[in-house]
């Protein structure tokens, strides 16, 4: 049997059992490529109907290069060309997985199979982070990639330089089953199109629950494996809504992602004939009726929900791709009217299970009546789907942590401590999928090339606490700094230095040209399986951690999204503040804290002075660029800082602090003093304050917000009240830092 026959058998099978196939062409890149169209033309693929992912040009197909190949998204092909001699990624592999059809054929062009592993390739670039070169980058990725394309049913393989099939890939499946017709329910209220434009019934059924949104204090929940048509759900009902007059935001990490979001709403209203002709704009959709529907970034969809103009403010909010938010994010959407939450359970954009583990609680105690959907027919092929099966296995798509059964009983004093290096992880699948599955719960978007990172990057390793064998405590290192000269000038200069955040922050932003000398390991993620959170395993794993590497390098640290649970979590763990970023992460909208735990002499200086530069420019910050940070952030912040503030003011000044707060004077009349004390009071928390107090200490004196945005937000009845309760708070705040002018002076109004 020759390429072009092979293609062909490929192709009638996968139409027959509406599967997809893959075929590799392993060896020299000009052969491959001409195998690959060899193989399209026998497999009757029309050119329309072809997309290559490769850095060459001047092909007769679509093309994307590999690091666009996220164009692909929300897309079906019936048939991709993957060239991976150059520029391979697993993110790009992952995403011209999902856009081939059923019936269709994924083309893999590859360097010879044996030879692959020990490449060096342009991924691997990426991975020889300082002061690691490209000799030290693993292959295990790729090694382990290579065996499941030997061993998976579904997977042909040819020798291009050969001219040999060493696999036919060929399975003989039973003739795929239609789907089930979807209906319009009995009690639907959406019009017959809406019902129309379904392709299964499970879409059905989600367009049916999604009904609920036209009402307000309704949240609706929908869950599916990629493939299963979410995003079209969502689409389908937002058109129909906006045909009846709604007013629906869309909002995802970017539009690629909520594309089909807006393919599935156009054509509905246009099916229905009342779209207004909006002039071509792909993000927005308008209906005769009044309604809308349009994509918004996620920080600027938050805004929306406050607006004071009514046409600005939306009816319905719908969040697609909701497992790539942070909890914080997920949960500014919970001040919409009603709102939709569209998340991928095992997907390359974010971890479903990580989306109902982390957020899934606050929205059931919300006040909203909350409704659930889950997807589980394939639309672009049938269930089963080999190419799937053997994406999932590839790219860990699947992975989990242990069942809770495994594991509910672990307790600090029952658990193990283990470091895993990447060898470890190869070497056990089952332990690899622990690890894997519990960091993904950890970050709000994991992709597969951490994957790739966790098995082949040479500054990366694991620490893990076992119950009984399983996994219920993991964190991922990330050694940093221990730079040469050369490449701390470099950083110092502007030049950005791979792998190593904390030490560029401290140098680039920060201005320490030494920063970058001592070596440390970042926490770069840590994890704890969710049915024995809150038993101190993940304090438990970093005191193990510190313990072993103390005389191995000078600090640990860590680099998150800021929130006071955060901030305490750390601070209660030995790490203080040394900066809070002063812009928002986009997708976030949280400002970052860096936080260090020195280990030597080396790592104290370091921790000691970058405390005492971000205590210094403080006050500067917060009345600039993190004005309009969240008090609790802030407070949770200063007091992680180790650095204390030296209380001490003028005569004149502790006359103007104790006049405004014991006598009639003002605050006004010396703000500067204020803010000092302010600044002490939150870093050391001596003086008695409640949270309230200490809220009005930081919008007020320290973000310097007027008078009346400040009773509003801590809920004062009058801006003469919220002064009142200023100077009542530096009362506390004079009777624990008052030199003797300042209590004499407080003597004079106590008489």
């Amino acid at each position: 049997m020759d390429v072009a026959a092979l293609a062909d058998r490929l192709r009638a099978e996968a139409e027959r059992a509406n599967e997809r196939r893959l075929l590799v062409f392993a060896g020299d890149r000009d052969a491959g490529i001409d195998a690959a169209y060899t193989a399209l033309d026998a497999a009757n693929v029309a050119d329309d109907d072809v997309t290559i992912v490769t850095s060459r040009e001047g092909f007769r197909f679509e093309r994307y290069a590999p690091n666009h190949a996220a164009n692909l998204l929300g897309r079906t092909r019936k048939a991709v060309v993957f060239d991976a001699h150059e520029k391979f990624s697993p993110n790009a592999l992952g995403q011209v997985v999902g856009a081939v059809d059923g019936g269709g054929l994924l083309l893999l062009l590859t360097p010879p199979l044996s030879e692959w592993p020990d490449r060096r390739e342009w991924f691997d670039d990426h991975l020889a982070v300082p002061p690691f070169g490209l000799d030290d980058v693993g292959t295990r990725f790729r090694t382990r990639l290579v065996e499941t394309l030997h061993e998976h049913p579904g997977v042909a393989i040819v020798d291009v330089d050969s001219g040999s099939i060493e696999r036919d890939g060929l399975t003989d499946p039973w003739p795929a089953r239609p789907h089930d017709p979807p209906t319009r329910p009995e009690t639907a209220r959406l019009p017959e199109a809406a019902y129309d434009a379904c392709l299964t019934a499970d879409q059905a059924d989600a367009v049916h629950t999604l009904e609920a949104l036209g009402d307000p204090g309704h949240a609706v929940v929908v869950e599916a494996d990629r493939g299963r048509g979410k995003s079209s759900a969502a689409g389908i009902a937002a058109g129909a809504l906006a045909a009846e007059g709604k007013h629906v935001l869309v909002t995802a990490p970017a539009f690629r992602s909520a594309r089909e979001v807006f393919v599935r709403a156009a054509a509905v209203v246009e099916s229905m004939e009342c779209r207004v002709d909006d002039g071509g704009d792909e993000r927005r959709i308008e209906t005769t009726a009044g309604g809308r529907v349009r994509f918004v970034p996620p920080v600027d969809a938050v805004e929306r929900l406050g607006a004071s103009d009514e046409g600005d403010s939306p009816d319905v909010v719908l969040v697609d791709e909701a497992a790539a938010f942070p909890v914080r994010r997920l949960s500014a959407f919970l001040n919409a009217p009603a709102v939709g939450f569209f998340t991928t359970v095992r997907g390359y954009e974010g971890a479903g299970r990580g989306f109902s583990v982390r957020f899934r609680d606050r929205l059931d105690e919300s006040e909203f009546e909350v409704s659930d959907v889950t997807l589980t027919d394939p639309i672009r092929y049938a269930a089963g789907d080999l190419l799937e099966i053997w994406a999932f296995r590839v790219l860990l798509l699947d992975a989990r942590p242990p069942v809770d059964q495994l594991v509910e009983d672990a307790t600090p004093e029952s658990v193990e401590y283990h470091g895993f290096d990447a060898d470890d992880l190869l070497a056990d699948e089952h332990l690899l999928r622990q690890v894997f599955g519990l960091l993904v719960l950890a970050h709000y978007r994991t992709e597969p090339n951490d994957l790739a990172r966790l098995l082949d990057a040479p500054n990366l390793s694991v620490r893990a606490l076992l119950h009984d064998g399983h996994v219920v405590s993991v964190a991922l290192l990330a050694r940093e700094g221990g730079l040469s000269e050369s490449t701390r000038r470099e950083m110092y200069e502007g030049q950005r230095v791979a792998g190593n955040m904390i030490p560029d922050v401290l140098t680039s932003q920060l201005r320490d040209e030494t920063a970058a000398s001592p070596v440390g390991y970042r926490v770069l993620r840590i994890a704890t399986h969710h049915a024995v959170r809150s038993r101190g395993l993940g304090s438990r794993l970093l005191t193990e951690v510190r313990e072993e590497v103390s005389s191995e390098v000078d600090w640990l640290g860590v680099g998150y999204g800021a929130t006071p649970e955060l901030l305490s979590f750390w601070r209660e763990n030995g790490y203080g503040t040394v900066h809070l970023s002063t812009t928002r992460n986009d997708t976030s909208g949280e400002y970052s804290a860096v936080m260090l735990n020195p280990l030597s002499e080396s790592g104290s200086a370091l921790a000691d002075r970058h405390s005492r530069w971000f205590r210094d420019r403080a006050i500067g910050v917060l009345s600039d660029p993190l004005r309009d940070a969240d008090p609790d952030v802030v407070r949770a912040t200063l007091r992680a800082t180790d650095a204390p503030v030296d209380p001490t003011l003028s005569e004149h000044e502790w006359r103007v602090v104790v006049g405004a707060s014991y006598g009639p004077g003002l605050y006004v009349a010396a703000p500067e003093a204020f803010r000092r004390l302010a600044l002490a009071h939150l870093i050391d928390g001596g003086a008695d304050l409640s949270a309230r107090e200490e809220r009005l200490l930081v919008r007020k004196v320290l973000q310097a917000r007027p008078w009346p945005e400040a009773a509003e937000v801590l809920d004062y009845v009058s801006t003469g009240q919220c002064m009142r309760a200023l100077g009542a708070a530096y009362r506390p705040l004079v009777d624990r830092y008052g030199d003797a002018v300042a209590l004499e002076e407080r003597e004079r109004y106590e008489d």
